[in-house]
Protein backbone atom coordinates (compact mmCIF):
# COMPACT_ATOMS: atom_id res chain seq x y z
CA UNK A 1 0.00 0.00 0.00
CA UNK A 2 2.85 2.40 0.88
CA UNK A 3 4.58 1.72 -2.43
CA UNK A 4 1.38 2.58 -4.27
CA UNK A 5 1.12 5.88 -2.39
CA UNK A 6 4.77 6.67 -3.20
CA UNK A 7 4.23 5.84 -6.88
CA UNK A 8 1.17 8.10 -7.11
CA UNK A 9 3.00 10.91 -5.27
CA UNK A 10 6.00 10.47 -7.59
CA UNK A 11 3.70 10.60 -10.59
CA UNK A 12 2.26 13.91 -9.44
CA UNK A 13 5.60 15.41 -8.37
CA UNK A 14 7.82 14.25 -11.24
CA UNK A 15 5.25 13.72 -13.94
CA UNK A 16 4.94 10.74 -16.27
CA UNK A 17 7.99 11.81 -18.31
CA UNK A 18 10.60 11.80 -15.52
CA UNK A 19 9.13 9.09 -13.25
CA UNK A 20 10.73 6.07 -15.07
CA UNK A 21 14.19 7.66 -15.09
CA UNK A 22 13.86 8.63 -11.41
CA UNK A 23 12.81 5.08 -10.49
CA UNK A 24 15.80 3.69 -12.41
CA UNK A 25 18.13 6.13 -10.62
CA UNK A 26 16.76 5.10 -7.21
CA UNK A 27 17.15 1.41 -8.13
CA UNK A 28 20.77 1.89 -9.25
CA UNK A 29 21.70 3.78 -6.10
CA UNK A 30 20.00 1.26 -3.81
CA UNK A 31 21.86 -1.55 -5.56
CA UNK A 32 25.15 0.38 -5.15
CA UNK A 33 24.53 0.97 -1.43
CA UNK A 34 23.70 -2.72 -0.96
CA UNK A 35 26.96 -3.69 -2.71
CA UNK A 36 28.95 -1.31 -0.48
CA UNK A 37 27.35 -2.75 2.65
CA UNK A 38 27.99 -6.32 1.52
CA UNK A 39 31.60 -5.49 0.68
CA UNK A 40 32.14 -3.80 4.04
CA UNK A 41 30.62 -6.77 5.88
CA UNK A 42 32.78 -9.24 3.94
CA UNK A 43 35.91 -7.17 4.54
CA UNK A 44 35.13 -6.91 8.26
CA UNK A 45 34.51 -10.66 8.44
CA UNK A 46 37.80 -11.44 6.67
CA UNK A 47 39.82 -9.06 8.88
CA UNK A 48 38.28 -10.11 12.19
CA UNK A 49 37.97 -13.82 11.47
CA UNK A 50 36.28 -15.77 14.28
CA UNK A 51 35.98 -12.62 16.41
CA UNK A 52 33.35 -11.38 13.94
CA UNK A 53 30.87 -13.96 15.21
CA UNK A 54 31.56 -12.88 18.79
CA UNK A 55 30.70 -9.30 17.81
CA UNK A 56 27.50 -10.36 16.07
CA UNK A 57 26.14 -12.29 19.09
CA UNK A 58 25.26 -9.18 21.19
CA UNK A 59 23.72 -7.55 18.12
CA UNK A 60 21.52 -10.57 17.55
CA UNK A 61 20.43 -10.42 21.19
CA UNK A 62 19.50 -6.76 20.70
CA UNK A 63 17.49 -7.64 17.62
CA UNK A 64 15.51 -10.10 19.73
CA UNK A 65 14.67 -7.27 22.14
CA UNK A 66 12.94 -5.43 19.30
CA UNK A 67 10.37 -8.22 19.24
CA UNK A 68 9.70 -7.93 22.99
CA UNK A 69 6.02 -7.45 23.84
CA UNK A 70 5.62 -6.11 27.40
CA UNK A 71 1.96 -7.15 27.74
CA UNK A 72 2.69 -10.67 26.63
CA UNK A 73 5.79 -10.84 28.84
CA UNK A 74 3.88 -9.75 31.95
CA UNK A 75 1.11 -12.24 31.31
CA UNK A 76 3.62 -14.99 30.60
CA UNK A 77 5.60 -14.09 33.73
CA UNK A 78 2.50 -14.11 35.91
CA UNK A 79 1.29 -17.45 34.65
CA UNK A 80 4.38 -19.29 33.37
CA UNK A 81 7.34 -17.50 35.05
CA UNK A 82 9.12 -17.00 31.71
CA UNK A 83 8.89 -13.83 29.55
CA UNK A 84 8.48 -14.55 25.85
CA UNK A 85 9.04 -12.45 22.72
CA UNK A 86 6.36 -12.07 20.09
CA UNK A 87 8.33 -14.37 17.80
CA UNK A 88 8.22 -17.13 20.43
CA UNK A 89 11.75 -16.88 21.83
CA UNK A 90 12.42 -16.32 25.50
CA UNK A 91 14.61 -13.79 27.25
CA UNK A 92 18.23 -14.85 27.62
CA UNK A 93 18.77 -15.96 31.20
CA UNK A 94 21.95 -15.63 33.18
CA UNK A 95 23.84 -18.81 33.81
CA UNK A 96 24.25 -19.83 37.45
CA UNK A 97 27.97 -19.04 37.27
CA UNK A 98 27.31 -15.42 36.21
CA UNK A 99 24.31 -14.81 38.45
CA UNK A 100 25.18 -12.51 41.31
CA UNK A 101 24.44 -13.58 44.84
CA UNK A 102 23.09 -11.06 47.30
CA UNK A 103 25.60 -9.74 49.79
CA UNK A 104 25.35 -10.96 53.34
CA UNK A 105 23.77 -8.40 55.67
CA UNK A 106 26.26 -6.50 57.75
CA UNK A 107 26.06 -6.80 61.47
CA UNK A 108 25.23 -3.46 63.08
CA UNK A 109 27.34 -2.67 66.11
CA UNK A 110 25.80 -0.41 68.71
CA UNK A 111 27.78 2.66 69.70
CA UNK A 112 28.92 3.41 73.23
CA UNK A 113 27.69 6.67 74.77
CA UNK A 114 29.73 9.58 73.39
CA UNK A 115 31.27 7.47 70.59
CA UNK A 116 31.16 8.99 67.11
CA UNK A 117 29.75 6.87 64.29
CA UNK A 118 32.19 5.72 61.59
CA UNK A 119 32.32 7.93 58.50
CA UNK A 120 32.32 6.65 54.97
CA UNK A 121 34.24 9.25 52.92
CA UNK A 122 32.85 7.87 49.65
CA UNK A 123 29.26 8.38 50.80
CA UNK A 124 29.68 12.06 51.75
Amino acid sequence: MEILVLAVAGLFILGPDRLPSAAAWVGRNLRRVREYATGARDQLRSELGPEYDELRKPLQDLQQLRNFDPKHAVAKHLFDDEPVFTNGTTLPTASPSTASTPAAPREEKSLNPGERPPIDPDAT
